[in-house]
């Protein structure tokens, strides 16, 4: 059965929370920058904050459902829910068994994934995987969700300008053969370890940019490099680069360092700023609304996370 399809994303959909904090609202809490200097530094504007009320459940199911609605299909099809996080509501139980109990879904086997910003690429693989094996498991939700401002604290520039909050989610289906997911790589650097890091016990976020910055050009070329020759193409072949946005110089040099032009990546981290494992998911949701892939074309996703670990993934892409 394995050969008889492919299997591919059919539905996206994200969902942010509603307060947005700009770069003027962040200096006058923070006076030791300036919005210049964000800029300079990431390329930010704004960032989104989930209020009191917002959970990380609310803002997966909510991108859960646009998903699920652009694949026409209802809850009780899928087979599986991987939630990609870690900043959810809880350590435990996983937030997936959370979604799956508000969504109606239930024919489908849960879990978290945990690999950092990496998580959503991440879990695109494993639902994948898992449903090439199991034919019986016609589609897969995977949602990247955080509450990353959470565990920000109030007087860290560094953190403070980066991070942001936010859900996106893919629903997987099967596909006609040789389209869908053509191959991925993954690579782990476990040497800076410590450079990124949510130390248990109520801690907050701690980030060294310089080591994460060094850790993504020396390593995130190279994966896509990887998943690319492993799927039979080369990057001259891919029509879209998405990336975790974390930062938009970073993301810039890596596209640079495939020998690639710019124009055939798309970037909202200026907008929306750094939402973790939610990142790619929501810049995909977004391209795919403005209408930046088209059936038949390549496209490559690609994410580092604290670790450092990277993933990235090629994709034939089949839906509408």
């Amino acid at each position: 059965m394995r050969g008889e399809y492919g299997v591919g994303i059919v539905g996206v959909g994200h969902s942010l929370p509603a307060g947005v904090e700009t770069n003027e609202d962040l200096c006058k809490r923070l006076p030791e920058l300036t919005p210049a200097l964000i800029l300079e530094r990431s390329g930010i504007q704004r960032r989104y904050k989930a209020g009191e009320g917002d959970t990380a459940a609310g803002l997966a199911v909510a991108a859960a459902r646009r998903a699920i609605e652009r694949a026409g299909i209802a809850p009780e099809d899928i087979g599986l829910i991987i939630a990609c996080t870690f900043s959810a509501d809880y350590v435990f139980p996983p937030v997936s068994a959370k979604i799956q109990q508000e969504l109606g879904a239930t024919h489908a086997q849960i879990f978290d994934l945990q690999a950092n910003c990496a998580g959503f690429v991440t879990g695109l693989t494993c639902a994948s995987d898992r449903m090439r094996v199991d034919p019986t498991v016609k589609y897969a939700l995977v949602v990247g969700v955080e509450l990353h401002t959470r565990y920000v604290a109030p007087d860290d520039a560094t953190t403070g300008m980066c991070f942001s909050d936010g859900a996106g989610a893919a629903v997987l289906g099967q596909v006609p053969a040789g389209a869908g997911i053509l191959d991925s790589h993954f690579f782990t650097d476990g040497a800076l370890y410590e450079a990124v890091r949510l130390r248990g016990g109520g801690h907050t976020i701690e980030l060294n940019g310089q080591a994460t910055w060094q850790q993504a050009v020396t390593h995130l070329p190279n994966t896509v490099r990887r998943a690319c020759e492993k799927a039979g193409v080369t990057p001259g072949d891919v029509d879209l680069f998405l990336f975790h946005q974390a930062n938009v110089s970073l993301i810039y040099y890596v596209v640079r360092k495939l020998g690639q032009p710019l124009e055939k990546t798309h970037t909202n981290v200026e907008e929306i700023g750094n939402t973790g494992a939610a990142s790619v998911a929501i810049v995909l949701s977004e391209a795919v609304a403005q209408g930046k892939l088209k059936p038949g074309q390549t496209l490559v996703l690609g994410a580092v996370g604290a670790g450092f670990n990277f993933g990235a993934s090629v994709w034939k892409w089949s839906a509408p």
